[in-house]
C-alpha cells in the first residue's frame, strides 16, 4: 500500500509560537524535533496498518524542516520550496491513501497559529460554502487523483474542519485551543502514541475509504484588500466576484488548486507592501 504524507507544523503538540516553527533559532530547532516525532509516529502507524511505501512531502514554510535520514521506515522525502503542487507535491493516482500531519485551523478560527496558506492574503476560504483551512483546499488534489484522505492530525479545529468536508476521515487531536498563541497540548509522547494508533486504524481501513467528495464544490476566497483581489484576478481560472471576493474555477479540481496556488504566490508581494 502506497501512502502519501503531507506534513505541516503548526498543529504539532507543544508548538504555539511562530519562533517555534519559522527560522533556524533554538526554538525552531526544538519545534522541528517535536514535528519529526509526530511524522514518524504517523509513518510507524501507517506501516503497522499495511503501508509498504511512504512518501513524505514537507509542506511547511521553506519546506525543509525534517532531517531526511531520521525519517522512519525508509520513507522518501520531498523538500524545498517553489514546488508546482506546493503542499501536495508528488501526489498522483498511484497512491492508496493520504495523511495530513500537524495541520492547523483556518484563518480566523479558534485555533493556535491559525491561517490559510498566507495570513497576509487570505481572510477566509470556503468550499461549497463551508469554511475550511489548508486541509480542505489540499484535499482538492486528492479528490482529483481519486485518493482517499484517511487521517488528519493537529489541533481540534483542523480535525473538525477536515471532518466536515471528508466524512469518515480519522482524526488525532493533539492540542486544544486557548488563544491564537496558546494551547493545551498532550505530552509529546502521548501525542505520538495517539497519532501512531490512529494512523494504524486509518490505514487498516483505507481500502474501503472513498476519495474526498469535493467534485461539485466551489472554492471561494475572501482576501484582505482590494489590491490583492485585483492582482489575483489576473490568474487564469480566478473570477473576482466582489471587492475582496474570489471564485476559483477550472476544467478539473487540479486546475482549481493550481489557480489558487498561483494567486497566493502572485499576491504575496502586494500583501507585504500594504
Amino acid at each position: 500500500m502506497k501512502v502519501y504524507l503531507s506534513s505541516d507544523m503548526e498543529g504539532t503538540a507543544g508548538v504555539v509560537d511562530w519562533q517555534q516553527c519559522v527560522g533556524d533559532g533554538p526554538e525552531a530547532v526544538a519545534g522541528r524535533r517535536l514535528l519529526l516525532a509526530e511524522v514518524n509516529a504517523a509513518i510507524e502507524g501507517a506501516v503497522s496498518g499495511g503501508a509498504t511505501e511512504i512518501v513524505v512531502n514537507d509542506s511547511h514554510s521553506t519546506m525543509r524542516n525534517l532531517p531526511a535520514d531520521a525519517l522512519a521506515a525508509g520513507a522518501s522525502y520531498i523538500s524545498g520550496s517553489h514546488k508546482p503542487l506546493y503542499m501536495m507535491q508528488g501526489l498522483d493516482g498511484s497512491f492508496d491513501a493520504v495523511l495530513f500531519v500537524s495541520y492547523h485551523g483556518s484563518v480566523g478560527a479558534a485555533a493556535g497559529l491559525s491561517h490559510t496558506y498566507s495570513p497576509r492574503v487570505v481572510s477566509e476560504a470556503r468550499l461549497g460554502g463551508v469554511v475550511t483551512g489548508e486541509a480542505g483546499i489540499n484535499a482538492l488534489v486528492a479528490a482529483h487523483y481519486g485518493v482517499p484522505v484517511v487521517l488528519v492530525t493537529g489541533d481540534r479545529c483542523a480535525c473538525e474542519e477536515t471532518a466536515a468536508l471528508i466524512p469518515g476521515v480519522h482524526t488525532a487531536v493533539v492540542k486544544e485551543h486557548v488563544s491564537r498563541l496558546a494551547a493545551h497540548s498532550l505530552h509529546p509522547s502521548r501525542a505520538c502514541a495517539l497519532i501512531r494508533e490512529t494512523a494504524q486504524k486509518a490505514l487498516a481501513g483505507a481500502a474501503s475509504a472513498s476519495p474526498p467528495p469535493l467534485g461539485s464544490a466551489t472554492l471561494e476566497i475572501s482576501v484582505r484588500t482590494t489590491d490583492i483581489a485585483e492582482a489575483a484576478s489576473w490568474v487564469r481560472g480566478v473570477e473576482r466576484t466582489g471587492p475582496r471576493e474570489l471564485r476559483f474555477q477550472g476544467d478539473d479540481l487540479l486546475a482549481v488548486y493550481r489557480s489558487f496556488c498561483a494567486a497566493i504566490l502572485l499576491t504575496r508581494t502586494i500583501a507585504e507592501a500594504v
